[in-house]
């Protein structure tokens, strides 16, 4: 325990957190406001053979048995960019391996992007990725494991036209559909989605589902609410999250609309949880926001909300308002024990894992896009 509270303390943990993690998930309580319901807070590694990562997904391939994936190599759009893989087997994440690379069949190098782990009830673990020069002319792959991450497939390409998962999980409808948003991130940026009913085997692509000229939404997030409607929340330029709902398991969809919610022109992630609510982890702040860190990535919040419509605060994961230092491109599960694992970018120096109770949370009203200023977790943020 003592090593564990040394670790939080290391991560910049409020110390409330501290309390928080020794007493467990009988009692997720905490004196600071913004604190409630943290479970544990960690890196997945210390040190790599490589300078930068970004963009973490998180999958449980069985009960208990989480896997993480993410890019790392020297920067962002460098040619020596692989997939990096790692396992969380007793109590630890082991040493990460690369799974994935853009070799391609000519000896020539490219680039990989934004790993997707999905795993569908019953079935291998998926990892979708890209390989491409930039995202307007990245193409996906995808690859599977039988056993939980360990050992994966060879590389394959999906087909023409099918793009694959831009950052985030597909979601299971009830009648086995797999639905995953994508997205076109050139000139024009539109979201939209791809159905398989086969469970992966072929896919159907929707037209894109906002008008770019009015709202550029990419990199969609999927939740199903109770109601069986499913919500797609997603990045914009617009300085909101967008928002559009389908009624029939994403066959047809409403307008595109933006939320109360600022975005920072980041990506975002979100969970329907068991208990009805969704989970929205994202970046409470505008990209040019003063005292949010490198492009409002300085500040990364959790919220919640049961309708999709009236947001609550629950959550600053991390604050740290210094240029070129960011918290970014969260990804989110519920496991099967009902707890909450967020993985994301650390300054693109690590991947932070943090664990919630979200029966602990403590949410506050979220009004008209403003963040509680006593919601701040012990962390030194700016009143608003």
């Amino acid at each position: 325990m003592i090593l564990f509270i040394r670790s939080l303390l290391a991560l910049r943990v409020p110390v409330s957190v501290l309390a928080t993690a020794a007493i467990g998930a009988s009692a997720i309580a905490a004196a600071v406001p913004g604190t409630a319901g943290v479970v544990k807070a960690e890196f997945i590694f210390e040190t790599a053979p490589y300078p930068s990562c970004h963009s973490a997904t998180i999958a449980e391939a069985s009960p208990g048995n989480l896997v993480a994936a993410w890019f790392g190599g020297t920067a962002e759009r460098n040619p020596d960019v692989g997939i990096w893989v790692s396992r969380h087997e007793g109590g630890r994440w082991l040493e990460a391996v690369e799974v994935a690379n853009g070799v391609q069949p000519d000896g020539t190098r490219q680039p990989t992007w934004n790993p997707v782990l999905f795993q569908p009830p019953g079935g291998d673990l998926h990892l979708y990725y890209k390989v491409g020069p930039s995202p307007s002319g990245w193409w996906g792959l995808v690859m599977t494991s039988a056993d939980g991450g360990r050992n994966w497939s060879k590389p394959m390409r999906l087909p023409p036209g099918i793009e694959g998962p831009a950052k985030n999980k597909p979601i299971v409808l009830p009648d086995g559909t797999w639905l995953s948003g994508i997205s076109t991130e050139g000139g024009k940026w539109t979201a939209r989605v791809e159905r398989s009913r086969d469970q992966g085997r072929t896919w159907v692509q929707s037209a894109p589902l906002n008008d770019y000229s009015v709202i550029r939404a990419i990199q969609p997030a999927l939740v199903r609410h109770g109601d069986g409607r499913v919500q797609m929340l997603c990045r914009t330029q617009e300085g909101k999250i967008s928002e559009t709902w389908s009624a029939d398991g994403g066959e047809t969809w409403g307008p595109t609309g933006l939320l109360s919610v600022p975005n920072n022109n980041s990506g975002l992630d979100a969970v329907a949880l068991r208990d009805g609510r969704t989970l929205l982890v994202y970046n409470h702040s505008g990209r040019e926001e003063v005292g949010m860190g490198h492009k409002g990535r300085g500040i990364l919040n959790v919220a919640v909300t049961r309708d999709g419509r009236a947001w609550e605060a629950a959550l600053v994961l991390d604050y740290l308002d210094a240029s070129e230092k960011q918290f970014s491109y969260p990804s989110v599960i519920q496991a099967s024990d009902g707890r909450v694992h967020i993985v994301y970018t650390w300054h693109r120096e690590r991947i932070k894992h943090v664990v919630i109770e979200p029966v602990g949370l403590e949410p506050v009203a979220i009004v008209e896009g403003r963040w509680p200023d006593a919601l701040t977790g012990g962390l030194p943020v700016p009143a608003r």
